[in-house]
């Protein structure tokens, strides 16, 4: 399928070798399963929504169809599509009567996060929301550690307001975010590090 950007250039998949797959390190009770990232997000939301802890989902790319290839009756492939817009961020769902709005970044850096995976469109959605009280936040996974953030829109956007560093340094990831809990079920427990997120909040 051809994908396009709304300035009409392709949309170019990056050929990933065979062995270089985008996985990344976890502890020990994860077992090697070959997962990225964003499928243990994903399967810690089937999780949630399983067990009615929460209905949050993945937020589907928006994309205009230009062709439709039909190789058989019953069946549909789409060919050549356009992104109609700047996606916001990943995740969106309900909490506990909260509105839930995530992105979820990683990065094979040893001590700082770039901010270069951060597009102002994003910085922009997460201020509104953070505006009218919903949670906005970022996962952030350091690959190379093997470790999941949970980091607070708000201090992302003071950081990018005030500072002029290309990248936040994983110190005060640890000090400013929340480690969160990883395991097998569910994956990344991030619900958690939002409980503990609000009791600050709402102190």
């Amino acid at each position: 399928m051809s994908i396009n950007y709304p300035n009409g250039k392709k949309f170019t998949k990056k050929r990933i070798p065979e062995g270089k797959k985008n996985v990344y390190k976890k502890d020990d009770s994860f077992g090697n399963r070959g997962m990225s990232f964003e499928d243990d997000i994903n399967e810690t939301n089937d999780y949630y929504l399983a067990h009615e802890f929460a209905v949050i989902h993945k937020k589907p790319t928006p994309l205009q169809i230009v062709n439709v290839h039909y190789p058989k009756r019953s069946a549909a492939v789409v060919t050549e599509a356009y992104f109609q817009k700047p996606s916001t961020t990943d995740y969106n769902g309900l909490y506990n009567g909260y509105y839930i709005d995530f992105e979820a970044k990683e990065t094979k850096n040893k001590t700082s996060f770039p901010l270069k995976n951060f597009h102002d469109h994003q910085l922009t959605h997460m201020e509104r929301v953070v505006k009218h009280s919903g949670i906005a936040f970022i996962l952030l996974h350091f690959a190379y550690h093997g470790e999941v953030y949970f980091l607070p829109a708000e201090y992302l956007l003071r950081f990018c307001e005030t500072m002029e560093r290309k990248s936040i340094p994983k110190v005060e990831i640890e000090e400013h975010g929340i480690l969160v809990k990883t395991g097998y079920m569910p994956r990344i427990d991030y619900l958690k590090a939002v409980d503990t997120y609000l009791a600050t909040r709402n102190k």
